[in-house]
């Protein structure tokens, strides 16, 4: 078994909560609360900044011109693609300029952003891909089991759409054959390291349905509130 399908077999647990969790149902079956899609948007824009400066950072960490070009492209697309999606999403959600310059991550996006920072600038370039993959790997497999859903919502059926293409496929299983062929040539314990922070990562892309779902707050904003 390659080394990225053991991680994704020791994730599956974790992954099956997030194909479970009520967001992702509720997104399929168009029931999802139009309040918690659009905290969720706004809380991912703000991670997928920083997704790309980490997808960059895989770019300079890269051995060899080749792997730098893909690295940067990927980086590239984030900000192109991904990003495009979610400013569609903010003027069909009514975010406003005034909402995003108040805007604060949430405790959960914060960690898992600060989490993938510290695994690549920590460590080499496969500490950085086992960091991100989670991201693009699970997303793709969501808009695979959610992709003959039909949930009668234009923004819904958008955001299914882009995670179950065949461009974003591509993209996934090209970090998929990256994280194998890293993994063949390190130590050990590079892999060991490597699989905690797919784990890691892991964790966190159910977090951030959970955080999305219940309209995470920080604790210090509860406390604010009922003085």
């Amino acid at each position: 078994m390659s080394f990225a399908r053991r991680v994704r077999q020791a994730a599956d647990p974790i992954w099956q909560a997030s194909f479970r969790h009520p967001f992702v149902k509720e997104l399929g079956e168009g029931t999802l609360d139009r309040a918690k899609f659009r905290y969720y948007v706004m809380q991912d824009a703000y991670y997928l900044r920083h997704f790309a400066r980490v997808q960059a950072i895989g770019a300079a960490k890269s051995p060899d011109l080749a792997t730098t070009a893909r690295l940067a492209h990927h980086a590239q697309s984030t900000c192109e693609a991904e990003l495009s999606l979610h400013e569609t999403f903010a003027g069909l959600l009514g975010i406003t300029e005034e909402e995003r310059a108040a805007f604060m991550p949430a405790p959960t996006a914060y960690a898992y952003t600060s989490h993938m920072y510290r695994a690549a600038y920590e460590g080499h370039l496969g500490d950085v891909i086992a960091a991100i993959l989670p991201c693009y790997w699970l997303y793709y497999e969501i808009g695979e089991r959610l992709k003959t859903c039909r949930p009668n919502d234009p923004i819904y059926e958008k955001w299914i759409s882009t995670y179950s293409s065949d461009w974003f496929r591509s993209l996934v299983e090209e970090q998929i054959d990256r994280l194998d062929a890293i993994a063949d040539a390190v130590t050990e314990e590079d892999r060991r390291r490597m699989e905690q922070h797919f784990l890691i990562s892991s964790d966190y892309e159910y977090q951030f349905w959970e955080m999305a779902y219940r309209l995470e707050r920080w604790p210090s904003a509860e406390l604010v509130k009922s003085r």
